[in-house]
């Protein structure tokens, strides 16, 4: 039987093991908070240094990281033309000057299409996208939906609705490492983006949706049809450009 010793000994070894044990959570879970409150603080000191500083976005960054070619010529707003403003305001947010940020009469019908078991599709504004684009991946996972939606409006929140669509026109993607206006419309129509004519931007922002399957410089017959469709809504689309154009 072991002595009195021995099990002295033994106690004092698991009182050390126990207290190794909690020193070891107490640091986890210090590190824990720690990385929760990078997540909250990034996207906020982020989007200040984005308000000055022309940011990348995630897919940007995954291909230099893997040595992949990116071409992405980054130019203000200003001299991007004023057809693909419209075209693509109309084409993929045509609430972007009246809402801010996520609009969620949409994001609340959309909830009601999944609660009846349907797949919701759409209720992404262009602030939520130009979220994802630089702070989260790319799928369509619920996650990654709900996060757009804190993300959108502190970017509403701290930036203008010129400096939200100038990052968004610069860092979209329009093909195989093509981000951005002026490398898709250099790409695409061998030209600068300020000299993009109505029918070219309409190519280019109904090609956003699908821009690996959908080229604009020869669209097939269906993006001709919605190219049309663009332009026939930009006609008649009234005041909804006036947050970004005078």
């Amino acid at each position: 039987m072991p002595t009195s010793k021995a099990k002295a000994v033994r106690g004092e070894t698991s009182k050390e093991a126990r207290s190794d044990t909690r020193g070891v959570l107490a640091r986890l879970k210090k590190w824990c908070l720690l990385a929760l409150i990078a997540l909250f603080v990034a996207p906020i000191v982020l989007t200040l240094f984005y308000s000055v500083v022309p940011p990348v976005s995630t897919l940007m960054l995954g291909r230099y990281v893997q040595g992949l070619w990116v071409d992405r010529q980054w130019v203000p707003l200003d001299d991007i033309s004023p057809n693909l403003v419209r075209s693509v305001i109309t084409s993929e947010d045509s609430k972007f000057c009246e809402i801010g940020g996520v609009d969620w009469d949409a994001l609340g019908k959309q909830i009601e299409v999944l609660q009846e078991g349907e797949r919701p599709r759409g209720a992404s504004t262009l602030t939520m996208q130009t979220a994802k684009n630089l702070f989260l991946w790319n799928d369509r996972s619920f996650v990654r939906k709900g996060l757009e939606i804190p993300l959108a409006t502190l970017l509403d929140a701290v930036l203008s609705k010129k400096r939200i669509l100038e990052i968004y026109l610069n860092i979209a993607e329009w093909g195989e490492g093509v981000f951005g206006a002026e490398a898709a419309a250099q790409a695409w129509f061998g030209k600068s983006a300020k000299d993009l004519t109505q029918v070219e931007a309409a190519r280019l922002a109904t090609s956003l949706p699908n821009p690996f399957l959908r080229n604009p410089a020869k669209p097939s017959k269906g993006h001709r049809r919605l190219a049309s469709t663009n332009l026939s809504r930009v006609k008649v689309a009234g005041d909804i450009f006036d947050c970004v154009l005078e």
